[in-house]
């Protein structure tokens, strides 16, 4: 548009310049063409006797008022090099008609053809003027003949057409920018709307691009199409190789402790706690494997609400004797840009956590945080955790109190998951007295 605005006002411009210039050519030649009568109208009537050139009598109307705006004479060069009048029209009354200082070189340029020039008349009012220089029968000395016209009514039309093209160009360029901005608009929709599809795609909205398009796009929405179908395919493949990797891996370890625990004694000890540390790490790099697999398709949506929901309820069964109460809140409108079972996981152990060493108090939050995210927040009323032993919780295993049931993996997951999905999990201070958990998690578009 930027460009088509550049150079549609160029070329209006340039054409109203251009239309301007021509208007005032045309209303110049015709005061010339006026201003060649009246000389015409001279030369041939005037006469010369005994070396005196008289003029004929003109019944030119405006050249016998004085001062009408209309003005001849009829002059020549004395010794001096300056023009001499020798007669007049009653118009310039006591006045003489200006001329060029270089009339005389201006002559000899032309070659005997008439000279036009610009001066000023009697009261200053502006004059075209015309010079011709003839040679009169009976007298040697060449005689110029000088016509004038007042040109201030050629002016003021000439700028009432100025004014008057430049008003007319104004609209018209403003009714062709903005026909520039409608065609851009009607003309690039098509684009708009596959643009609009794409980040459909991309936050969740939808699995593949449903319009139709013009036939100029038509490849580009099917290439795009092919390209989405071949993220997918490269997504469940990952999570068949995971899972078949998982399969291939978690089988000969639990034969080896199996096999430990037959034969107890010192070496069983050792592989039991090796055997132990390789499952914790397959478990570990197969949810990671899992999440980022996940995290590329972007293409499911899940309910927050209905998972804390869902939560609450199985972790109060599951803590009944504890007496837990969970509070939990989420709007309706916030879903999870993502698996299911990564929500499970991220928030499944972070309330479970909150529960195991709460008093009697969770409390659950999922509130929206920018356009595309939404924070989780996880508090409870335990005891809480010192601040120099939070990093610590984090690392893989870590278990600060041994005799709790559990594997020390919980907030380490959350963690991982967390990051696949570009958060972190940070651990504060609660307002009920316990452990805050808090991450921002990618959510569906509004």
């Amino acid at each position: 548009m930027l460009l088509a605005f550049g150079w549609s006002l160029a070329a209006l411009g340039i054409t109203a310049v251009l239309l301007a210039f021509l208007f005032q050519q045309a209303a110049i030649r015709r005061v010339d063409q006026t201003l060649a009568e009246l000389t015409d109208n001279l030369v041939p009537y005037s006469t010369v006797e005994d070396g005196q050139v008289f003029a004929p009598p003109l019944t030119d109307e405006r050249a016998l008022r004085a001062y009408s705006g209309r003005y001849w004479e009829i002059a020549e060069f004395g010794p001096d090099g300056k023009v001499h009048s020798i007669t007049r029209s009653y118009s310039l009354f006591d006045a003489v008609l200006k001329t060029p200082p270089d009339l005389a070189q201006r002559f000899k340029a032309k070659s005997g053809k008439a000279v036009p020039y610009y001066t000023r008349g009697p009261l200053n009012e502006p004059l075209r003027a015309r010079a011709q220089q003839i040679v009169l029968v009976g007298r040697k000395a060449p005689v110029i003949f000088l016509a004038a016209e007042d040109r201030t009514s050629i002016d003021r039309d000439i700028r009432g057409f100025v004014a008057a093209t430049a008003a007319a160009f104004i609209l018209l360029g403003a009714v062709l920018l903005l026909a520039i901005v409608v065609q851009v608009r009607v003309g690039l929709r098509p684009l708009f709307e596959l643009r609009r599809e794409v980040a459909a795609v991309r936050r969740g909205k939808a699995e593949r691009l449903a319009e139709t398009y013009p036939s100029e796009l038509t490849p580009l929405a099917q290439e795009l199409n092919a390209l989405v179908e071949h993220n997918q395919e490269v997504v469940e493949r990952q999570r068949t190789h995971v899972g078949n990797l998982a399969h291939a891996l978690k089988t000969p370890i639990s034969v080896m402790l199996t096999e430990a625990e037959q034969r107890p004694g010192a070496l069983a000890e050792v592989v039991t706690r090796q055997t132990e540390a390789m499952r914790q790490q397959v478990d570990h790099h197969l949810r990671r494997a899992r999440a980022a697999a996940r995290t590329q398709g972007q293409g499911e949506r899940t309910s927050v609400a209905e998972v804390l929901d869902e939560l609450s309820r199985t972790l109060e069964r599951i803590f009944r004797d504890k007496g837990v109460s969970i509070d939990w809140d989420a709007p309706e409108d916030i879903y999870f840009l993502g698996e299911r079972q990564d929500l499970l996981e991220i928030a499944g152990n972070a309330v479970e956590n909150a529960c195991k060493w709460c008093n009697s108090k969770v409390r659950v939050r999922a509130t929206a945080f920018g356009p595309v995210r939404f924070r989780l927040v996880v508090d409870d009323d335990g005891q809480g955790l010192p601040p120099d032993r939070r990093d610590e919780v984090l690392q893989r295993g870590t278990r600060l109190d041994e005799t709790a049931p559990g594997s020390g993996l919980g907030l380490s997951i959350i963690d991982e998951l967390a990051r696949a999905y570009g958060s972190v999990l940070t651990l504060g201070d609660s307002p009920l007295g316990g452990l805050r958990l808090e991450t921002d998690l990618p959510r569906v578009e509004a």
